[in-house]
Formats: C-alpha cells, sequence, structure tokens
C-alpha cells in the first residue's frame, strides 16, 4: 500500500478537470437554484414555496461545494467569469473569498494537528487541556462545539464567524464580509418590504439555515468521527491526517448530488486538486482510499459523532463529557 509522497503522486492523476464538465455543473446547479428561489417568491401554492424554500436550501449546499473547489483551483481557474460568478455567491452565501479561503487552506495543511486544528475547523484539545482551562473557558470551548451552535451556523459561524467578526478584526482585510453582511440586509430588508415576513423566512432566512446548518454539520463531522485521530506536531503527517483523521460521509445518491460528492472528503484532502466530480473515481482507482473510517446521516452516527468532545491523549480517542466525568 502506497503512502506519503508516493499515494498523494499518484492521485494527482485524477486532479484534472474537464472544463466543460465544470461549466456545466456550475452553470445547471446556478440556474436551478434561481429558479428554486423565483419559486419561494412567486409559487402562487404555499406548500409549493415552502418546497422551493428546502430545495433552494440543498442547492445552495451544492453551489457551496462548487465554490469550495474553485477557491481550491480544482475548477475553473484563470477564467474572470467564473472569478466573479464565485466571488459574487461567496457573499451571497456569507462565505466570502478573503476569510473562507484563508481559513480553509489552514485547515487542509493543519487538519487534526493539536493546538492548531481550530482554525477553519472545530476546535479540539485533550483532556487535561480541558481540565486546566477555568469554567469560562470551558463553556466556550464546549459551547463551541454544541449541537445548538452547528444547527444555528446560519447566526453563530456564517453571520457572525466568518462575517461580522472578520470585518470588526480587520475591515481592510476582509472587507467582502462588511459587504456580505450589507447585501443579506439589503436583501432581506427588500423581501421584507415587497413580500412581508413569509417572503423573508422562504427566500432568504429558510434557504440559508438549511444551507448552514448542514455546511457547519459537515465541516463538524468530516473530522469529528468516532475513530477519529489528532496528532501533535511532530508526529503529524498530511496523508496520515487524510486518511485516520478525515471521514467518509456515505449518503444515499440524492444527498451526494446535492452535498457534490464532499462525502469523500478524505479523498479531497488527500488532493484537495481533484474536483468533485473525480473523487469517486479516485477512490475507485486507489485502494489505499478505501480504508477511511466511515460515518452516515443516520440519528445513531450523528449522536455518535456529536457526544465526541474532547482528546484523551492516554486512551489515542476522541471522548465525550460522560468519559471525562469517571476520570
Amino acid at each position: 500500500m502506497r503512502t506519503g509522497k508516493e499515494l498523494i503522486q499518484a492521485s494527482k492523476a485524477f486532479a484534472k478537470e474537464d472544463r466543460k464538465k465544470s461549466w456545466w455543473f456550475t452553470l445547471s446547479t446556478l440556474l436551478l437554484l434561481i429558479l428554486a428561489l423565483a419559486g419561494t417568491y412567486w409559487n402562487i401554492s404555499i406548500v409549493g414555496r415552502i418546497g422551493c424554500s428546502i430545495l433552494s436550501g440543498l442547492l445552495l449546499v451544492r453551489m457551496f461545494v462548487i465554490y469550495h473547489d474553485h477557491q481550491h483551483f480544482a475548477i475553473l481557474s484563470n477564467s474572470k467569469i467564473a472569478d466573479s460568478i464565485m466571488s459574487l455567491f461567496g457573499i451571497y452565501i456569507l462565505a466570502p473569498s478573503s476569510i473562507w479561503k484563508r481559513s480553509h487552506d489552514f485547515h487542509h495543511n493543519h487538519n487534526s494537528k493539536l493546538h492548531v486544528s481550530d482554525i477553519g475547523s472545530f476546535p479540539t484539545i485533550t483532556k487535561h487541556q480541558f481540565l486546566g482551562l477555568c469554567k469560562k473557558q470551558q463553556f466556550i470551548y464546549l459551547a463551541l462545539r454544541h449541537p445548538l451552535n452547528i444547527l444555528f451556523g446560519y447566526l453563530t459561524i456564517f453571520t457572525y464567524s466568518f462575517c461580522v467578526s472578520s470585518f470588526v478584526k480587520s475591515s481592510k482585510r476582509h472587507w467582502d464580509c462588511g459587504l456580505a453582511l450589507f447585501i443579506h440586509f439589503a436583501i432581506g430588508v427588500f423581501l421584507l418590504l415587497k413580500g412581508g415576513w413569509l417572503a423573508l423566512l422562504l427566500t432568504l432566512v429558510g434557504p440559508h439555515f438549511i444551507a448552514c446548518a448542514m455546511g457547519s454539520y459537515l465541516f463538524y463531522v468530516q473530522h469529528n468521527f468516532p475513530g477519529a485521530s489528532f496528532k501533535v506536531l511532530h508526529d503529524w503527517k498530511y496523508d496520515y491526517a487524510a486518511l485516520h483523521s478525515t471521514s467518509y460521509l456515505i449518503m444515499n445518491p440524492v444527498m451526494q448530488w446535492f452535498t457534490g460528492n464532499i462525502g469523500l472528503h478524505h479523498v479531497h484532502h488527500l488532493n484537495s486538486r481533484i474536483p468533485f466530480y473525480r473523487l469517486e473515481e479516485a477512490m475507485a482507482s486507489m485502494p489505499e482510499l478505501n480504508t477511511a473510517v466511515t460515518t452516515s446521516f443516520r440519528l445513531k452516527d450523528v449522536i455518535s459523532c456529536l457526544r465526541l468532545k474532547l482528546w484523551d491523549d492516554e486512551k489515542q480517542t476522541m471522548i465525550g463529557l460522560n468519559e471525562l466525568s469517571n476520570h
């Protein structure tokens, strides 16, 4: 079985896009999203409007994965048109490129490293570190990993962390975060004045709430699952982190389409230049990629992932608060 540079080198065979496919998936998803959003506003049936709102949220997730691939230069690089489309989408989804790309690139280069793994991801510290924190620090740490923080990611992660916090810290560097907040507020006011509270809820708040909650959980479950491994800096290896600290999230074909194959996250972490539509091909061709720990959207698996809070150095595993109380 290949490891290290040999494995990464082998993955480069799949890090080549089909330009026509990239444009087709981008434009078709964008068109479906626009039509679904239109349906939340102009559909004469309230049931139809609600259905379009849910569909819009799911399509935002798919479009975000496409945006995410573009930010990795996996698709449509060196295209001013694509750059413009993706920049506008990043602003619309409250994850502007100035903050998303910087934090996400850092995450890829430091995934599962103890002490620095919280940038671009959910914070993870050891059991002993947690016990050494004051009560306030423990509360903040647990709040960041709490299921409610994930569920309300629209407000806590995308609006506050990505946009408000980044803009306040450096308005010059993250001007697009300020612009995202302004545009989002302006769209909200327009919908409220023109269509009332229902239009605001179904056209803007609902789709963003669904997309951001799903996105936040995907951020979480991709690196917080039973069997995940964390390493200190001198023991950390890029390929090991991709295959042992990153999950393979199994989904049905419909959800796999809406999430742009992002469940094959271990393949993406091995080589982020592989386009989302080639991840399955890479996994099927490289036996080393079939050893990743799996999880799913089943309630049992979701609960198993959400209960994990800390890294136990002694047991070399993630533990929950109930296990901490036994020490």
